[in-house]
């Protein structure tokens, strides 16, 4: 275990670790994330409900929402482990929700949605359009004001595990400003959500299509606050996959490891050859950055400008690190490595979806150059 002391890791933030790292490796052996790949849900129900039971999503919920009352730096490492063994759930898209509704959402909202969350009650965020811009302002998505309501109109695009939300918090564009408004997903007519293929075969992503819908004006967040929800929601975003590559970062390294100190050719185990010793140790390092910018970042939750720096640092190594990790681990494995059969192409694959839903690291250096030099 690395020794995080000196940025700042907290005893709760350790005992999770070790918690996590138990549950995360016994609940999610790599034949079980093959099976639920094949799986219309994507993931197991009994893990999930033993997820609720643990309390990790009453974890950055306050206590008077029957929370535990810490915050997103508590959540760390039970995404990192979550990404290390590959445990895919609604866990993050839940956390991302109940973070915009404390941000944007009215006590009433808070008090009707946050303690079902931190029982288990699965919830997402519906935010992308096929623009694809990263900049959650720009919405094409619309609402107007009718006599029953708003009536909302447009698609959204990779709306994780949306078969599985009880609610999907939706960005829209009303009267010219941008609102976040809350359905629940009963309130969808038949044909709403539509399974979209992703790269990443781990998880589960929709499309959702928002006409025919309206939401009582007391389903929309508070206008004065979108900015600040949308910040908020980006930096909660930002330190869950950040979290989460971290981890994958170090599990496909690892399984990399195994295979250059097993692999024989021409009588040699190929982990003695420079050409293959000099890059893994390459990967480690920008792993170990990694590890120090996400456990920073965490550390720096929550603080006004310094915060923002630090998550989006941490995304953007974090994804250089697991991009070039399991890159080179497929190269690495030869022709296997190019198979559906090499866990490498797992991490690869989620390293892109990841990058796809906040940004890459080129995207969050350009954030990062705004933030510092402007």
């Amino acid at each position: 275990m690395n020794n995080l002391g000196d940025i700042g890791t907290t005893e709760e933030q350790i005992e999770l670790m070790d918690v996590a790292t138990n549950f995360c490796r016994d609940k999610s052996p790599i034949e079980k994330v093959r099976a639920l790949m094949e799986d219309d849900l994507g993931y197991d129900p009994d893990v999930w409900r033993e997820i609720g039971e643990l309390g990790w999503l009453a974890i950055a919920i306050p206590e008077a929402h029957d929370g535990v009352g810490l915050s997103m730096a508590e959540v760390v490492p039970i995404a990192e482990q979550m990404g290390r063994n590959l445990l895919s759930t609604p866990f993050g898209s839940t956390t991302m929700a109940a973070q915009a509704l404390l941000a944007g959402g009215s006590e009433a909202q808070q008090a009707a949605w946050l303690p079902k969350i931190a029982a288990g009650t699965a919830a997402t965020l519906a935010l992308r359009e096929d623009h694809g811009d990263w900049d959650l302002g720009h919405v094409a998505s619309s609402g107007k004001e009718t006599a029953d309501g708003i009536a909302l109109s447009g698609k959204k695009q990779l709306v994780r595990w949306a078969d599985s939300a009880e609610l999907i918090i939706v960005s829209i564009e009303l009267d010219g400003n941008v609102r976040f408004a809350m359905i629940e997903r009963s309130a969808f007519p038949d044909g709403a959500l539509r399974r979209e293929a992703i790269i990443d075969e781990t998880a589960r992503s929709f499309e959702l299509t928002l006409d025919g819908v309206t939401v009582a004006a007391d389903a929309l967040f508070d206008g004065n606050r979108t900015r600040e929800t949308i910040e908020k929601i980006e930096l909660a975003a930002g330190l869950i996959h950040a979290a989460e590559m971290t981890g994958g970062s170090q599990a496909v390294i690892d399984y990399t490891l195994e295979y250059l100190k097993t692999r024989k050719q021409f009588d040699k185990i190929i982990g003695s050859y420079q050409a293959l010793k000099h890059p893994t140790v390459d990967n480690y390092v920008e792993y170990e950055k990694a590890r120090t910018h996400l456990y920073s970042a965490a550390h720096s939750w929550g603080e006004q400008g310094r915060g923002e720096v630090a998550v989006r640092m941490a995304a953007a190594q974090a994804h250089s690190s697991y991009s070039r990790a399991a890159d080179r681990s497929i190269q690495f494995h030869g022709g296997f490595g190019f198979t559906h059969d090499c866990d490498a192409q797992l991490h690869r694959r989620k390293a892109i979806f990841d990058g796809a839903l906040i940004g890459d690291a080129a995207y969050q250096r350009s954030k990062l150059a705004g933030l510092l030099f402007d």
